[in-house]
């Protein structure tokens, strides 16, 4: 397994190239914005990008859906408690004076304990709502791609319409922290950090 991470848009948003080496099959993992570079990236490893999943519907995480599905035509995934902000992603950008794209309706709607295959690659879907009420994190091998769940020594922010501070902080304790601690941990922004770091040194979480 491969992780590329090419940070896209002005909120500067992880988006992640996952792909399985064996078959060169892969997957888009929340394609902000920045379709050409993401497009770049995809070209450069030649890989065949078979599925769009998308953590949550925040606008900076889904404004290049349209254009990497069209250049693609991968199956477009995400949790069924934030399909409606795909449709809205236009307007919530615009508070924040920026311009993006409405996603396209997704091809199928994700839940926990569900799997999503990518090549010969299985990745476990965790639902850890509180940043948003559809937040998911993605578990394969010891990589954990968490959106903005967690952070680097923070956590997602949880004032926001469908946050909920203390569903997060409960979340990342039972869901994220049971896992071992060399796994590592690739957020929505920022760089990779472990679960065992976070244990210890996460200010907000603690155990």
């Amino acid at each position: 397994m491969k992780i590329k991470t090419i940070v896209v848009g002005p909120l500067q948003v992880n988006c992640y190239l996952l792909i399985c080496e064996k078959t060169g099959k892969a997957a888009v993992i929340d394609p902000g914005a920045d379709a050409p570079l993401i497009m770049q990236a995809v070209a450069a490893a030649g890989c065949d990008v078979v599925l769009i999943i998308n953590t949550h519907g925040h606008f900076d995480h889904i404004g290049a859906n349209l254009r990497i599905k069209e250049a693609t035509g991968a199956e477009l995934v995400i949790h069924a408690a934030d399909l409606p902000m795909l449709g809205q992603a236009g307007m919530h950008a615009s508070v924040y004076g920026l311009t993006v794209e409405n996603s396209p309706p997704p091809d199928r709607l994700i839940s926990a304990g569900e799997s999503l295959r990518v090549g010969n690659l299985d990745l476990d879907i965790l639902h850890v709502p509180g940043h948003s009420p559809g937040s998911v994190c993605l578990h394969v091998g010891q990589h954990l791609i968490v959106g903005d769940v967690l952070f680097a020594e923070s956590i997602g922010r949880t004032d926001l319409p469908g946050g909920d501070h203390q569903l997060l902080i409960r979340g990342i304790r039972e869901k994220l922290f049971v896992l071992p601690d060399e796994t590592m941990v690739h957020p929505g922004h920022g760089p990779d950090t472990s679960i065992g770091h976070e244990k210890i040194s996460n200010p907000f979480v603690h155990l």
